[in-house]
């Protein structure tokens, strides 16, 4: 189906096709170098063309896990949403949204009206986006319950929707899963019961006829798999093992004991032509994985959702550091009741999620050497708790502490209560609709230059990820505020509209503040000399 934004450039760089959106834009960085003591600074400017296909697709996601907490919730809003399902609770009669996903319930600056003031529209208005309704569902599980089962197992959803929606999700079951004793926790074994028998590499190809499978039954452009099963622990990554697409082949066929299911997975996921997207901690896209899809022209992105806690932390250590406080210290506790917390009760699989939490402040210190000396950081300690009484409901406290003038100290402590799945859900949502849209950008320099999609890894969803991966050498951003910003001027390019940068010199600079007020901005461009000159009052 075609599906086209309201939105509309009036500019000599977009150019409008059937097809395409095509867009002239000026790529602008600042270059510094080191000579001895003296940095310098020059800047940098290259023209790229960049184009986004409009006609949007049928899409499919497959989700691994799709009977546990978060796929059945992810299940149970979609079809909420599609078919706008009202529901009763003690606080009267509720309507389904998608609070908590950018794509569907943030906005983005476009620019200002004729008065000065900012004009913001939602994200999915930008460009064309596949909408949350049309998504075909559809995944793996080692429990045999169907998804209405899985609903009422999870406790996350209304008691009156979950009747609303039983009949359908009845109808749903998961295809069976992957399960290696060896990588998650030994309490889950009693849910493994829906199982794909056979060495590794004979579970990789019965992934991929699933996936055909469900391409074929529902005649799909394109389909996205996402891993929202139980963090693995990391495996033990090997040079002649995970390190190159054909070392890992050879090591699936020779079913060596550290290839994870979740490894299984992506393979036969970027072999099958899809997207891999992986939402909990463990090492699963090594680069033998990231090698294969570069070959394939596919994406991989990771890892693990990047719910509250995490966004906060982000958002909290980057202030503190901007404002020139030095954090010193970060503790953060949860404890949470569901399978999730159960899994992470056993050491390795927590030692994964912990790698996680523990590293998304480094670039934050990295980037401020007037505070810390090369090689120091915050002492961060993270812990995390199975509580089951809790259930889905996480809590989560931190407490930051940071030197202050004359080695002060200042300490904020949060405390915060969420139900999880209601917080991942969206990051799922909005993982899935945005690498979809990014697979239909291409780039080139030249008129005859071949066109060339991004980067295999697909580093442009970091905000949506706790441990995002990037390509080989490349920086780990992880303060949120970049990452947001990143992702907002990169659909913006695909627009020929330049990186927001909010100076606002136009209600601080005398004669800009008169170009706006007098609508010469609008009409077509800063004022002619001689208009400046009677302005003025020169003759």
């Amino acid at each position: 189906m075609d599906k086209t934004s309201s939105l509309h450039i009036n500019s000599q760089n977009v150019k409008y096709t059937e097809d395409y959106i095509y867009a002239d834009y000026e790529y602008e960085e600042t270059l510094v170098t080191k000579k001895d003591n003296e940095l310098v600074v020059k800047p940098y400017q290259t023209s790229l063309a960049i184009r986004t296909a409009r006609k949007v697709g049928r899409l499919g996601v497959m989700l691994v896990g799709w009977g546990g907490n978060n796929g059945s919730t992810f299940t149970a809003a979609v079809l909420a949403n599609r078919h706008q399902v009202s529901w009763n609770t003690k606080n009267g009669k509720m309507e389904p949204n998608w609070y908590g996903s950018i794509t569907q319930a943030s906005t983005v600056r476009l620019g200002m009206d004729e008065k000065g003031f900012d004009v913001y529209v939602g994200m999915s208005q930008l460009l064309p986006m596949v909408h949350p309704d049309d998504l075909v569902i559809d995944g793996w599980d080692i429990s045999p319950l169907n998804l209405a089962e899985s609903m009422v197992r999870a406790k996350v959803i209304d008691y009156d929707l979950q009747q609303k929606l039983r009949k359908e999700m009845a109808a749903m079951k998961p295809r069976p899963a992957i399960y290696d004793p060896d990588f998650i926790a030994a309490n889950q074994a009693d849910r493994a019961t829906n199982l794909i028998r056979g060495t590794r590499y004979e579970q990789y190809l019965q992934v991929r006829a699933d996936i055909k499978d469900f391409r074929d039954k529902n005649k799909l452009d394109k389909i996205i798999v996402l891993w929202t099963a139980n963090t693995e622990r990391f495996c033990e990554v090997k040079t002649g093992v995970h390190d190159t697409a054909e070392n890992l082949e050879r090591a699936l066929r020779d079913n060596d004991s550290e290839i994870s299911p979740s490894t299984i997975l992506a393979l036969a996921a970027v072999d099958e032509g899809c997207c891999y997207i992986n939402g909990s901690p463990q090492n699963t896209i090594v680069d033998g994985v990231v090698e294969r899809a570069e070959r394939a022209g596919v994406f991989v992105a990771g890892d693990d959702f990047k719910s509250g806690q995490t966004k906060l932390k982000s958002v909290l250590v980057d202030f503190l550091v901007s404002a020139g406080l030095k954090p010193v210290s970060i503790v953060s506790y949860n404890h949470l009741g569901n399978n999730d917390g159960k899994n992470l009760s056993a050491p390795k699989q927590f030692r994964s999620k912990e790698i996680t939490k523990s590293n998304v402040v480094d670039d934050m210190v990295e980037a401020n050497r007037l505070l810390y000396k090369p090689g120091e950081k915050p002492d961060h300690v993270v812990v995390i708790k199975y509580v089951p009484y809790v259930g889905d409901s996480k809590r989560a406290m931190d407490e930051y502490t940071s030197e202050i003038l004359l080695h002060g100290t200042n300490t904020i402590a949060v405390h915060n209560t969420c139900e999880d799945s209601l917080l991942a859900v969206p990051l799922i949502l909005d993982l899935v609709l945005l690498a979809e849209l990014l697979g239909r950008v291409q780039l080139r320099r030249g008129d005859g230059d071949e066109w060339c999609g991004l980067h295999a890894v697909l580093s442009p969803l970091a905000y949506l990820l706790k441990a995002p991966l990037v390509g080989r050498g490349a920086p780990v951003v992880n303060a949120l505020f970049k990452q947001r910003a990143s992702l907002d001027n990169l659909l913006r390019a695909c627009l020929a509209l330049r990186p927001n940068h909010h100076m606002q010199l136009e209600h601080k600079v005398p004669f800009l503040r008169s170009e706006l007020h007098s609508g010469a901005m609008f009409a077509g461009g800063p004022p002619s000399k001689r208009q400046r000159q009677a302005h003025n009052g020169a003759h």
